[in-house]
């Protein structure tokens, strides 16, 4: 079985993929023991990880209707990524070294931005925000050929099942697939709380955010084992804000 490796705070974490309880999205999930490795091989995650924190600024600010808002973020986004890419874009890391297509993801999230920033141009901001969207593909792609799963890969697996609870039409499906979509968000939010970000320790914010989002995961899981399709509704109502501002903050 091929390992895998999550970074988490400084570690790496050496995993066994498993097989995913639905066909859903793929899921990151999570099993293994801990060793500590550094040097270029954490530095180039944790640079990377200081970039993807001015993408997510762009995403939410392109889904806000606000121009001004969106251009000052995207350009926020645009400088972390040059930086980034003059630093590793023709120098791949040492996890990265026969990755053929380590070079085309840097240029496939680059074609992103410039889409990105010409549709803020036009006053285009769904456009845009629908531009950005494909780099957290590009870097989850990245990572996925790699054998590799940080903690904003966790948070994106998330994101996946919840999208699928929110398409549902709750009230043409049956408890049982109720229950194996709960099921599912249920263990890939144990797994962002058991595996955290590297913000964590002793963040009063992040545990807030994370008590939010948890306990909104809970509320869909025993609305769905109660079987009350008001209480359903409700709980499914309530789960994306609570994920968006933990996702925003640290995903």
């Amino acid at each position: 079985m091929r390992n895998r490796v999550t970074y988490s705070t400084n570690h790496i974490q050496t995993e066994y993929p498993m097989k995913p309880m639905l066909s859903l999205s793929a899921i990151a999930l999570l099993v293994g023991s801990t060793m500590a490795f550094a040097g270029p091989v954490q530095d180039f995650e944790t640079a990377l990880r200081g970039s993807y924190g001015t993408y997510r600024m762009a995403l939410f600010a392109t889904n806000s209707g606000d121009a001004a808002k969106s251009a000052k973020a995207m350009a926020g986004f645009a400088d972390s990524w040059a930086a980034l890419t003059a630093s590793y874009g023709t120098t791949p890391p040492p996890q990265y070294e026969t990755d053929a297509g380590y070079a085309a993801t840097f240029a496939a999230v680059q074609a992103q931005i410039d889409a990105a920033k010409a549709d803020i141009d036009a006053g285009a901001l769904p456009k845009a925000h629908a531009a950005l969207e494909g780099v957290r593909g590009e870097i989850g792609a990245l990572h996925e050929r790699n054998n590799i799963v940080s903690f904003s890969d966790r948070m994106n697996a998330y994101h996946a099942a919840m999208e699928e609870v929110l398409g549902l039409d709750l009230a043409a499906t049956d408890a049982v697939t109720l229950a194996e979509h709960a099921g599912v968000m249920g263990y890939l939010a144990a797994e962002i709380v058991r595996l955290p970000a590297p913000e964590a320790a002793g963040n009063a914010d992040y545990a807030k955010l994370q008590d939010a989002f948890t306990a909104s995961v809970k509320a869909f899981d025993a609305a769905v084992k109660a079987g009350d399709a008001g209480a359903i509704k409700a709980a499914v109502d309530g789960l994306k804000v609570p994920y968006s501002k933990f996702f925003l903050m640290f995903g």
